[in-house]
């Protein structure tokens, strides 16, 4: 029986044509092979697992092979790689950082490098790790980095460049490796599965290509894990299962549940979920990257961002057609801003919860006077509010036609009637409030009933949420006025009915200053929420009390009340107040 060798070990790359993912890096190398123009000092950073050591030793074996091919790579078949392959050379030498960190380990070093190679022309030193040297280690390697003899080449490999001295950067050339994507990763995972006579679905490549984060190793080691578990036929059924992942169609499904606004079916979904022990603050991070997938699938030049399989990527682009892109963008906000929340929440659960119920209230139905505006609904009152905007409307028709009719006093009747127009926002003043209407009364009465004739009155739903959202930015509206704008950024709307919201000022004298500057502020309120019948009411705080500062002997008097023990030991200390 053979001895098992992991998949990580028995496909690494023996060649540059075999490495995934790095091509650039590669031809490089093989460039600078090709044209003899090697540098003494090379550093390889990258992410873990996407080929910096594998690339070193094919780079430290093609220099030294006697017979390259006409492609630049080694044989396999002179003395120099049979001895590399056998893992026998004494012209590449490998030493792990992380393990051999000290000064003496680095003057060791120093002391090989003095050795000229016996078979081939250089000598190879590889440094994994290399971040985890002390400082003195470094300092001891700088002098021989920056001048080996013309025979040694070292190579530097880490994951953390960040962590690497300046002096020490500067003498090297620095090779950036990139993540290897999801693409070049299911390519090579079906490679390997042909070879070792596996099936294995495309969707459960995917999803270990996913897991493994752009690591060729980690998606080795995942590939086997599963193959242990699965034997030679692997489904995507059983992959979620092995490495605990939730099922993607749970996040189509809730997509579907929330654009028919079916809170119910969101919330029993979300407790399905979380049956299964899955974390609700992992849940909903998924969400947020399959609303991302949806909403780049929209369109054909942002598809290419959507890194999948082929029959995935086919269903993202089946419900993205479903799904408006207004829609999305709400809903890819309420889900952002719930993940934020969600590490400081007490109730998580609930955090999560209110945010699903948010996203079956995002409904696009244009209501009258919206101008065909997306209308978010937050409760059960919202979608009654625009049938007073109906009935507004439909008041001026009867108006219209009952002046003419009367003939006696043409010009005096329909002044009347065009004032109740003007006021359809009546003032709700009491002791201590102010009301601010829309509309003001200056202008003459002739003009005002023409012109409420073709004005249109919005009455755009919104929520308390809306408003304050509507609220922030108000002091950039009026610069110089710092006294005001001091006074917007301190205060909180609170919305009292679909018509009222109201204001707490600290001071009499807050409301006058508001009362100036009051129907400006509205307008632009009212502009951002396409809501022509909100008013403001604006109250002073009575509950503050009076405050003056205190002399030390009263503040001795109220602490002796506390503690009667204060008196004597004033005594006994002879204490005097200051």
């Amino acid at each position: 029986m053979d001895q098992y060798i992991v998949s990580a070990r028995k496909y690494r790359p023996t060649t540059f044509e075999s490495v995934v993912g790095q091509e650039a890096l590669t031809q490089t190398l093989r460039n600078a092979i090709r044209s003899n123009r090697l540098a003494h000092a090379y550093l390889f950073c990258g992410p873990r697992g996407v080929g910096k050591t594998t690339c070193a030793r094919i780079f430290a074996k093609t220099i030294n092979c006697l017979n390259p091919s006409s492609e630049h790579e080694a044989c396999n078949q002179c003395e120099s790689c049979v001895a590399f392959n056998e893992q026998r050379s004494f012209n590449i030498h490998e030493l792990d950082a992380a393990s051999n960190n000290s000064v003496e380990d680095i003057r060791s070093l120093i002391d090989q490098v003095r050795i000229p190679p016996q078979i081939g022309k250089y000598s190879v030193y590889i440094i994994d790790e290399v971040h985890m040297l002390s400082q003195g280690a470094f300092n001891a390697l700088l002098k021989t980095l920056e001048e080996p003899p013309s025979y040694a080449i070292f190579i530097l490999a880490t994951t953390e460049r960040h962590k690497i001295l300046p002096t020490i950067l500067s003498r090297c050339q620095v090779y950036d490796f990139t993540r290897i994507t999801v693409a070049d990763t299911i390519h090579h995972l079906q490679y390997v599965a042909k070879n070792e006579g596996i099936t294995v679905a495309e969707e459960a490549l995917n999803v270990v290509a996913q897991k493994a984060d752009g690591g060729m190793r980690d998606a080795l080691s995942i590939f086997d894990q599963l193959v242990a578990f699965c034997g030679k036929t692997i489904s995507y059924e059983q992959t979620i299962e092995v490495l605990n992942v939730l099922n993607s169609e749970y996040y189509f499904r809730l997509v579907d549940a929330a654009l028919k606004g079916a809170v119910s079916n969101a919330l029993l979904l979300l407790n399905e979920v979380l049956q299964k022990g899955f974390d609700a603050g992992n849940f909903i991070t998924g969400f947020a990257q399959h609303l991302r997938d949806v909403l780049v699938s929209k369109d054909a030049a942002t598809a290419e961002l959507l890194e999948t399989s082929e029959a995935i990527r086919q269903h993202y682009q089946q419900q993205a057609t479903t799904c408006p892109a207004r829609w999305l963008f709400n809903a890819l906000d309420i889900v952002n801003t719930c993940d934020i929340n969600y590490r400081t929440a007490r109730n998580k659960r609930l955090t999560v919860e209110l945010a699903l119920v948010k996203l079956c209230r995002l409904v696009e139905a244009p209501a009258e006077g919206s101008g065909g505006q997306e209308v978010r609904g937050s409760g059960a009152t919202r979608p009654t509010a625009p049938a007073p905007v109906a009935q507004a409307k439909a008041a001026p028709a009867p108006q219209a036609k009952v002046a003419p009719a009367a003939q006696t006093k043409p010009a005096a009747k329909p002044a009347p009637q065009a004032i109740p127009q003007m006021g359809a926002m009546p003032s709700i003043g009491s002791l201590g409030t102010i009301s601010i209407n829309t509309t003001s009364t200056a202008k003459p009465t002739t003009t005002a009933a023409p012109a409420e004739s073709t004005k249109e009155i919005r009455n755009t739903p919104f929520t308390e949420d809306q408003l304050s959202d509507a609220w922030v930015g108000l002091a950039e509206h009026f610069p110089g006025e710092e006294r005001l704008k001091a006074m917007l950024s301190s205060v909180i709307p609170e919305l009292i009915n679909p018509e009222l919201c109201r204001i707490v000022v600290a001071n009499p004298w807050q409301k006058e200053e508001f009362a100036k500057f009051g129907k400006k502020v509205m307008d632009i309120v009212r502009n951002k929420l396409k809501n022509d019948l909100l008013k403001l009411q604006v109250e002073v705080d009575t509950s503050q009390h009076s405050r003056r500062a205190y002399t030390s002997a009263e503040k001795y008097r109220v602490l002796e009340q506390m503690n009667p023990h204060i008196a004597e030991l004033r005594s006994v200390m002879k204490l005097q107040l200051e």
